[in-house]
């Protein structure tokens, strides 16, 4: 009824009920970045091609800039342009041996471009060096990759994820989402029913960060029955 009131009221005030649903959905928009973190943010895109091309720029002035191209190899697996991201790592491979980040970014790459072997190779050598390497995604990456091609595998990783992944609100609602692409309903409502207590259990300065994660893992079980 608020929402409907305040509707009602903007339009009177602003003689436009067109403008009055903009403002509205962008009041919306605002409390929910602030206080649920439900909806995406707007400004993340931006602030990723603005990095990119600083990135760009930063390589063309010094082509031997290790750390640049992970970063920006990082950038370009979010756009999901794995061949340049996989060329990148590649170039750097030779001073990353030893660090399990940049065989989890070269494992992702491949994975992207349909590589699912040599990628769980790369991911599974991260793992080896670090298992808690970006707490636990890689397993959840690897679970995602064999979803339809082996889906006891998939499990087998989603499994792992969820052991490594114990407080985590974000960690249960990705592992309900899969168990439920998977068709396992039962594990499903188990896991979201998980994120939802997980959330409960936090304290009060963590549950801003993870309340969207929780509610998303309400709805998500109560469409389950």
């Amino acid at each position: 009824m608020s929402k409907i009131f305040l509707f009602f009221l903007l339009s009177w005030l602003l003689g436009n009920p067109f403008l009055a649903i903009i403002i509205l959905l962008l009041i919306l928009y605002f409390i929910d970045r602030r206080y649920v973190g439900l909806f995406p943010s707007l400004s993340r895109p931006f602030k990723r091609s603005r990095n990119i091309g600083r990135l760009r720029q930063q390589l063309a002035a010094s082509p031997f800039d290790v750390s640049a191209k992970r970063e920006l190899a990082r950038l370009l697996l979010e756009r999901k342009k794995y061949t340049e991201a996989l060329r990148l790592l590649e170039e750097a491979k030779d001073f990353s041996e030893s660090s399990a980040e940049f065989w989890d970014d070269l494992g992702a790459a491949c994975l992207g471009l349909g590589r699912i072997e040599e990628g769980e190779v790369h991911i599974l050598h991260a793992l080896s060096l670090n298992e808690r390497v970006k707490y636990g995604q890689p397993y959840l990456r690897l679970a995602s990759a064999f979803r339809e091609r082996d889906p006891q595998k998939a499990l087998q990783y989603a499994a792992r994820f969820g052991e490594i992944q114990s407080s985590s609100s974000e960690a249960y609602y990705l592992l309900g989402c899969l168990y439920q692409s998977l068709g396992s309903k039962e594990e499903a409502k188990r896991a979201y029913k998980e994120s939802i207590e997980v959330y409960r259990s936090l304290p009060k300065y963590k549950k801003r960060q993870e309340r969207g994660w929780a509610l998303r893992s309400f709805l998500k079980r109560s469409t389950l029955g």
